[in-house]
């Protein structure tokens, strides 16, 4: 779909760079092991700068992540035109694009006895998602071909490395070090004739050297933190453009500002020095995830198919991630966390055919290579209001602690709406539990969000006895993703388009058990499209209903409930209800306006596999009777939209998952969903849909 930008690349050449990042992930899954074996990582607690020991020993392997920012130049050459590209890219942080990048790194030091170090270091680095222009780290060129007439021509990283030596000294605690060594980039390069639209886009593989100096320091037992500045040359190469029959040649340079962290493995003379030094307390906490699904489901009943919709003849997609989750006390009570993720692959038809989407791993966007994203950014306040004390374990985006029953939490920044509403014990986390759309999730919660589900905003918890209240206010996409929208994924820089959140929940026990109930309710304001306006449009022009002609600034409520019990120890049961606005279209979620889900997770212990868990779940969803018009009047929704809906119908799913516990930090996942009428069309379908999906965390 080109509202969303999908494809940005052809899968030429992606098997390499697919195999290069099932290494990266290998590396990380290393690093969860090496870290699931100290005691001390899941609590990572920073000694005083008086207790860091004077001759920190740096020997040993080491595996880490960074992240920077990248500025530099190709000068090109063409027949009868040259030209230069300038590589740096404005970071756009409502879009998450520009010139930064994310990545992996991994190596081995030797401390001679003089203190002086010597070793070897491997990385991979993925820059940020593509403009619209298409561009990553890259730049583009207008010009004028004295034979091909008006014409376009970029370049763009899809992925980069290198592989370095180190040497540097060591006085006290802090490494400062020099680094050379080979450098390679995986590039695409495209030239457009603009009259005509046609376009070459070759791959190109570059090879260089790189060098550049850093420094290094401890923060916590096992981790360090550096920053480094990296300067890449590449040469000059060459492309030939098969359509336009010319050939084009082009140097390549690139300087770069890393930071990074690194888990060191073996003996730590911090872990010693820690824990006697800050017993009670942590401040700084790195936990890390990465999660693979393959989903996929054969052939189905398909008279008639549209641009929204699941294809007839099957299909089989993958997702991938790695997420690092980095924080920082601040002060009493307040923290610093910092989320950035390496993300690849595509949902099943590009994340369209169904309004309960069978991959809540799959995001609204994708793409064949990996790409960086910075997911969440934002800071929390804990304020105790007394009541008892509660331990708090060190956890994703959790210092360990103590908080009081009562209390105040303000959180303001980057991150996910349903971080904090619309919570389940056992239907909340596509990454462990179930995958629909639709059951992680109220499917009618049209929650504010970008193409990857996160948003900027704030929210204020108020924890009172049994009870919490929970209000927030959060960014609106810049329109939303229904239709041809080029920006539905971005969130609005000027805030006009904006969504109210708010939330009771109650905590009880029944029959000895606890339990939870939860109203949650929202009301979007931003322009959106009245389905009526569209039908009307429709029929007066004999177009398809869009309804990006018909946006005007409106609003859009909707409520759900959201409830949770445990019935024993081993098991226990969740069922959700919501509406919304079905004469307005949703906004950032996906086309649902009634919903009713229900289903029951079972603990492994009575089979002797305590971190196993079976999971089983149904879900019917509705749309209004204006909305099912406007579908079959050849409007698009944000995921559904099969050309038409003669005869419409509830969506019904049912799903089914078994979590095998491979160790304490990594699970293998079959997950199976029967979807009947999907996106509401009881013309096509049913669907079987098949996913494996494998996690590790630390």
């Amino acid at each position: 779909m080109s509202q969303w930008r999908l494809n940005m690349g052809d899968e030429r050449g992606g098997v390499a760079v697919k195999t290069f990042v099932v290494g990266a992930a290998i590396v990380v899954v290393l690093t969860i092991a090496g870290s699931a074996a100290a005691d001390n990582v899941m609590v990572t607690k920073a000694p005083p700068p008086s207790s860091v020991p004077t001759d920190f020993n740096w020997t040993g392997f080491y595996a880490g992540g960074h992240l920077g920012y990248a500025w530099g130049s190709s000068n090109w050459t063409g027949p009868g035109a040259s030209g230069s590209l300038d590589l740096a890219q404005t970071v756009d942080t409502f879009a998450e694009t520009g010139s930064f990048f994310e990545g992996l790194q991994a190596g081995y030091n030797y401390m001679l006895p003089n203190r002086v170090l010597i070793g070897a270091e491997i990385d991979a680095s993925f820059p940020a998602f593509q403009n619209l222009a298409g561009i990553s780290i890259g730049g583009i060129s207008n010009f004028t071909s004295p034979t091909l007439g008006p014409v376009s021509y970029s370049e763009t990283v899809l992925s980069s490395g290198t592989v370095r030596g180190r040497i540097g000294y060591a006085p006290g605690s802090w490494l400062f070090y020099a680094t050379g060594g080979f450098a390679w980039s995986y590039d695409q390069l495209t030239l457009t004739q603009l009259a005509s639209g046609t376009a070459d886009k070759p791959f190109l593989w570059r090879l260089g050297w790189a060098a550049g100096a850093g420094v290094e320091v401890p923060v916590a037992p096992h981790w360090t933190a550096r920053l480094e500045y990296l300067f890449t040359d590449y040469g000059t190469s060459g492309v030939l453009f098969a359509n336009a029959g010319q050939r084009f040649n082009s140097d390549f340079s690139l300087q770069e500002l890393r930071a990074g962290a690194n888990y060191q493995f073996g003996n730590d003379p911090l872990a010693a020095v820690a824990a006697p030094a800050m017993p009670e307390t942590d401040r700084i906490n790195f936990h890390g995830q990465t999660t693979f699904v393959w989903q996929g489901y054969p052939a189905i009943r398909s008279p008639f198919a549209g641009p929204n919709s699941l294809p007839g003849s099957g299909e089989g997609r993958d997702t991938f991630d790695a997420t690092l989750y980095a924080g920082v006390r601040l002060w009493q009570g307040a923290e610093l966390w910092v989320n950035p993720e390496i993300d690849q692959g595509h949902g099943l038809a590009d994340s369209h055919g169904a309004a309960g989407f069978p991959s809540a791993e799959a995001y609204k966007l994708g793409d064949n290579y990996s790409y960086a994203r910075m997911q969440r950014y934002f800071v929390r306040q804990t304020i105790d209001l007394g009541g008892e004390t509660q331990k708090v374990d060190a956890d994703i985006n959790q210092f360990a602690g103590s908080q009081t029953a009562n209390r105040l939490v303000l959180t303001v920044g980057k991150f996910a709406v349903v971080d904090i509403f619309d919570t389940n014990k056992y239907a909340n986390n596509a990454r462990s539990d179930f995958l629909n759309w639709s059951v992680v999730n109220a499917g009618t919660f049209d929650y504010a969000s970008d193409g990857w589900g996160y948003s900027y905003g704030a929210a204020a918890e108020w924890y009172q006895g049994r009870f919490t209240l929970r209000g927030g206010i959060f960014d609106l996409s810049v329109t939303p993703a229904g239709g041809v929208s080029p920006t539905g994924a971005d969130l609005d820089p000027t805030f006009d388009q904006f969504q109210l959140v708010g939330e009771i929940e109650e905590r009880h026990e029944l029959w000895g058990q606890p339990g939870k109930l939860k109203i949650t309710g929202f009301l979007s304001r931003g322009r959106a499209g009245s389905f009526q306006d569209a039908i009307d449009l429709a029929l007066a022009s004999g177009q398809p209903a869009n309804i990006n002609a018909v946006r005007m600034y409106t609003s859009r409520p909707g409520v759900s409930l959201n409830l949770e019990q445990q019935v024993s120890e081993n098991w226990g049961v969740f069922a959700r209800a919501g509406w919304a606005d079905g004469n307005v279209e949703p906004w950032d979620f996906t086309d649902i306006d009634r919903t009713v889900s229900a289903g029951v997770s079972i603990n492994g212990k009575q089979w002797g596999r305590p971190d196993d868990t079976i999971g089983i779940a149904g879900v019917v969803n509705g749309i209004s009777g204006v909305h099912q018009a406007f579908l079959n009047a050849g409007g698009l929704g944000v995921v559904v939209g099969d050309g038409q809906l003669p005869n419409p119908g509830l969506e019904q799913i049912v799903e089914m998952y078994y979590s095998y516990a491979l160790s304490t930090t990594s699970r293998l996942t079959f997950d199976y969903q029967f979807i009947a009428n999907p996106a509401y069309n009881t013309d096509r379908g049913p669907v079987n849909v098949f996913a494996g999906r494998f996690h590790a965390a630390f």
